[in-house]
């Protein structure tokens, strides 16, 4: 509506016709999901598995399309029912308050009027003679006004002149609701549609985007604050298992974002949630067109590639979002069904781009290939639930302990969903500042992070403890990886770096991987390296690294496995001395069977329960 909500159109409402509108629009959604499903999830494998060739290459990417639009009328229509459903139940409170007001001012036996004024007869003792006179009253406007009236009312000797403004007031304020209630859902309902012969592209998911936010603005007041999002993991669980499947399929269409990301809900439910909200957010990106969005473009795009291409163990998307350098979350297997689950944690320099999609999602793969190959039951995930820093940060602590608590949450996540309770074995692992962030965690809670049965630090420059004991599992079951050649496992300890130039060692080796000049990098890796052993009046037994003990050392006492030493930092060729940069592989390779088999090797079998088939390696 534009113009004022009259009374008689407030008291006439039928909020039951909103709602069966409201359940109309959900009954479309839910047919366009289950149809959406069955292409996905039938007919499209049915019909690749059978056939090959380009005529089933032309069929699947019609299949696609078809599968395409299911989801754009599952959200759309979704979002429709929750704009028709909120508006019914918010204005359900103003047309109460109204009836209440109508039927006190017909007890009292006075006159409302069309236009909400209220009309009281006279009354009260008299006055000069004479009974006090009735009177006609309204709503004033402004919160001046109203205190202005309702002085007036109390000061008038007629009784009647209070009640009838404080009934005046209770219309007025019930009118003056229903149309702020009315014209906000007004605004989101216009936004939802289509035009005829809609092909849905990338601007389609950007106008999505922008629908599902005016929705939001509308109607997260009803219905998002449904959502247990302050709740434990345990409580979202219960709230999700309690929900009808209607109920899910609407939260999955109107709210994809927040189902998709919170930490409790079952794992299937999250990739759905997310495969959902994946174009809306590409096409929100893709609209605002900026640097950095277009950068974690590129990384949700190549997910999406990846979502498209079947893998085996099947890849599941348990989290996505824009916020800092970008989130992701992505399994392989299921971490609900499986015995053996691991979640992995990247660090320096790794944020929501190509490389992540191309190269760290790969490494949670590998994992899992190599887990099922002991313990067919196991699942691995890589997790960047974080802003991990980008270069030189990596000398603060500060991104590690912002991203702990996130990393629990979802750790306990994992234990509450997992259907095999106290006997699924969770093995938390951090590499390079990743592995710094698993350290932090261990301390945002007495027993460390919930669920965690095994703790693995690869290219780890330290994790803010001392000792493997203080990770709150028992130290046989903390592992480390450390390459010979990997730098950041040997990085100078602070103290060590203000003596030593082991800083300009760190920043010269950060800068030119980050592009800094080479000249900086071969000057600090001689002149600092050369200065390293004066640091031995502060660590005489050179286990003390940048954020504190070495997990690889004999003083820390965790398990160390075998890798592969990986190449020398600096191999220095003449006469190209000048174009000379260090090769920071080592660093890079524990995941990789095709280039350190061995430590590919130890991962898998220590995810897969089977630490015994290590190799291990003594420590430092």
């Amino acid at each position: 509506m534009t113009a004022m909500m009259s009374m008689q159109e407030l008291k006439d409402l039928k909020l039951n016709e909103l709602t069966e509108a409201a359940r109309g629009w959900g009954e479309v959604s839910k047919r366009a999901y289950q149809s959406r499903k069955r292409v996905d999830g039938d007919v499209v494998p049915k019909l690749t598995d059978v056939t090959k060739g380009m005529a089933t290459t032309s069929a699947a990417f019609r299949l696609g399309r078809l599968s395409r639009n299911y989801q754009y009328i599952h959200t759309e229509c979704g979002l429709l029912q929750v704009s028709l459903d909120g508006l019914a139940e918010e204005l359900a409170v103003p047309q109460r308050n109204l009836l209440n007001a109508l039927a006190e001012a017909q007890a009292l036996g006075f006159t409302v009027h069309p236009d909400g004024s209220v009309s009281y007869p006279a009354a009260g003792d008299e006055v000069d003679g004479q009974q006090p006179q009735g009177d006609t009253v309204r709503r004033a406007d402004g919160l001046f006004g109203r205190m202005a009236t309702d002085v007036s009312a109390l000061a008038n000797p007629n009784p009647n002149a209070a009640k009838a403004q404080h009934i005046a007031d209770a219309i007025g304020s019930a009118l003056v609701e229903a149309q702020t209630i009315d014209g906000e859902y007004a605004a989101a309902v216009r936004r939802l549609k289509a035009e005829q012969g809609l092909d849905v592209t990338e601007n389609s998911w950007a106008d999505v985007s922008k629908d599902a936010q005016a929705v939001h603005g509308a109607a997260d007041d009803v219905f998002k604050d449904d959502i247990p999002t302050g709740g434990s993991p345990a409580e979202r669980k219960a709230w999700w298992d309690g929900l009808s499947e209607e109920d899910r399929i609407a939260y999955m269409a109107a709210y994809p974002d927040t189902v998709g990301n919170l930490d409790g809900i079952p794992s299937l439910a999250r990739d759905e949630a997310n495969r959902t909200y994946l174009p809306q957010l590409m096409g929100k990106l893709a609209d605002q067109g900026d640097e950095a969005s277009m950068t974690k473009l590129a990384g949700l795009q190549g997910i999406q590639d990846k979502l498209n291409t079947a893998t085996q163990p099947p890849m599941l998307l348990l989290g996505i979002g824009d916020e800092g350098n970008g989130r992701a979350i992505v399994a392989f297997g299921n971490p609900d069904t499986s015995k053996n689950v691991s979640a992995y944690v990247p660090g320096l320099g790794t944020k929501l781009d190509a490389e992540f999609a191309g190269g760290t999602v790969k490494r949670a793969f590998d994992t899992a290939k190599g887990a099922q190959e002991i313990d067919p039951s196991s699942a691995s995930i890589v997790w960047l639930g974080y802003d991990a820093p980008q270069d030189i940060d990596v000398m603060s602590e500060g991104d590690a302990q912002r991203g702990a608590p996130a990393y629990n949450s979802f750790m306990e996540g994992l234990s509450t969903t997992n259907t095999l309770g106290d006997d699924a074995h969770i093995t938390a692992i951090g590499h390079s500042y990743g592995s710094l962030t698993v350290g932090q965690a261990t301390q945002m809670q007495p027993g460390g992070i919930p669920g965690v049965d095994d703790i693995i630090l690869v290219g780890s420059p330290g994790v803010g403890v001392d000792k493997a004991t203080d990770l709150g599992v028992d130290p046989g079951h903390v592992f480390v990886g450390a390459a010979d050649n990997d730098v950041v496992t040997k990085l100078p300890s602070k103290d060590e770096g203000k003596a030593t130039g082991g800083g300009a060692v760190l920043g010269g080796i950060l800068g030119t991987v980050t592009g800094g000049p080479v000249g900086t990098v071969t000057g600090a890796i001689s002149g600092g390296l050369a200065g390293y052993g004066i640091g031995e009046s502060f660590d005489r037994g050179h286990d003390d690294i940048y954020f504190g003990k070495d997990p690889a050392s004999e003083a820390f006492g965790a398990t160390r496995f075998r890798v592969d030493p990986g190449p020398e930092l600096v191999d220095v060729k003449f006469p190209e001395f000048w174009e000379t940069r260090p090769d920071l592989n080592a660093h890079s390779n524990y995941f990789t069977p095709e280039k350190d088999q061995i430590s590919a090797n130890n991962i898998a079998a220590i995810v897969a329960g089977e630490p015994g088939k290590i190799i291990p390696e003594a420590r430092r």
